[in-house]
């Protein structure tokens, strides 16, 4: 049953803040997705304001931050601008906001270095790219069309500044006469900084901790034979050292109470979908195949590439604890297939029933 407890009944705005915590204000910016929002907070400093994440770039959400920054708290200095990590949505004004009020950056080491290489990665097909997508039988027009794209990922964000200020995992930062500690999660992405004040009993967890979607844990081009999964599940049950009346403030949907539940939620949902995995495995299946186990809803085109990423994240976890094996047969193709003796024994939680689409978060 679920007894996440959501505290606030309204929603802010564009353009508007909503207190949230002594020193914490909720503000939103709109995203150009199906998941249409992110979550950015601003904290209360000594002589100033800090500004965690930044929305995605363009002159909107530009506009939107003016409008913040005109408003009732009337913004004049921004001491510091935290990133939680390196996607578009979260970085994407970091570079104008520093630039406006000559604020420094902070990010982990391992975020701040993706960034720059994703947002640097020029348009067209590499040959690595391209293995990836044919091993895991991507249609020849899907290849056809990610080698004629001339999509970059430098046109969701606004230049990133060219130097930060490093976050490690369990430092403390004060602002405002409070201690904020960072958490790290992987997985999600490289080195997922979140923010931790136990005198107001707050986490700021970022996309690593959501209350209504899970966040997208994939294996991608860049990195084909990474675990992020094992990664992710490992950081994710750090965060259950902190109290179950903590108040979580995510990047997307609403904050709530009910940490340790939906920490559970999470494992639950993970191990349910590797286990539906491997029993679709008893025969051998190449990834096309095993998309529909878990993915219940037909996938458009923007949602394949997510999709079969985190199916790929599943697969490698399986193969990691030795309960999958993957043969590159002479099709150029990855077929996988169970290895697991126990399998008959096994069964998914009551509450499984496959996501409908991904999220981009």
């Amino acid at each position: 049953m679920n007894t996440l407890r959501f505290p606030f009944d309204s929603i802010p705005e564009f353009g508007t803040v909503l207190p949230v915590a002594p020193g914490v204000y909720w503000l939103r910016m709109p995203l150009p997705l199906a998941l249409n929002h992110i979550n950015l907070y601003l904290l209360e400093d000594d002589d100033g304001w800090v500004i965690v994440d930044t929305g995605m770039g363009g002159e909107d959400i530009q506009r939107y931050w003016q409008q913040i920054f005109d408003g009732e708290l009337s913004i004049d200095t921004v001491n510091r601008v935290i990133v939680t990590h390196m996607h578009p949505d979260h970085v994407g004004q970091s570079g104008w906001l520093c630039e406006k009020f000559a604020a420094p950056l902070f990010m982990t080491r391992a975020e701040f270095y993706a960034a720059r290489v994703m947002y640097g990665i020029p348009e067209g097909l590499s040959w690595t790219t391209e293995q990836y997508m044919r091993r895991n039988a991507s249609s020849e027009q899907r290849i056809e069309a990610a080698r004629d794209s001339k999509f970059r990922m430098s046109h969701m964000v606004e230049p990133i500044p060219m130097a930060y200020n490093r976050m490690r995992a369990g430092d403390v930062i004060q602002i405002g006469g409070r201690d904020w500690e960072v958490m790290v999660g992987e997985g999600h992405s490289p080195e997922h900084a979140c923010l931790y004040c136990a005198e107001t009993g707050v986490l700021l967890s970022g996309d690593q901790i959501i209350a209504s979607i899970t966040s997208n844990v994939s294996v991608m081009p860049m990195e084909p034979e990474a675990n992020p999964l094992a990664d992710w599940l490992r950081t994710l049950k750090e965060f259950l050292v902190l109290p179950e009346d903590t108040l979580v403030l995510p990047s997307h949907n609403r904050p709530f109470f009910g940490l340790h539940e939906r920490i559970d939620q999470l494992v639950t949902h993970h191990e349910d979908h590797m286990l539906a995995l491997e029993q679709a495995c008893v025969s051998a299946k190449t990834l096309p195949e095993l998309l529909p186990v878990i993915f219940k809803r037909t996938l458009d085109d923007s949602q394949l590439g997510m999709a079969q990423g985190e199916c790929i994240a599943h697969l490698h976890l399986l193969m990691d604890r030795g309960l999958l094996q993957r043969e590159l047969r002479e099709d150029g193709i990855y077929w996988y297939q169970t290895m697991d003796a126990d399998l008959p024994g096994k069964s998914l939680s009551d509450s499984y029933r496959g996501d409908d689409a991904p999220q981009m978060v």
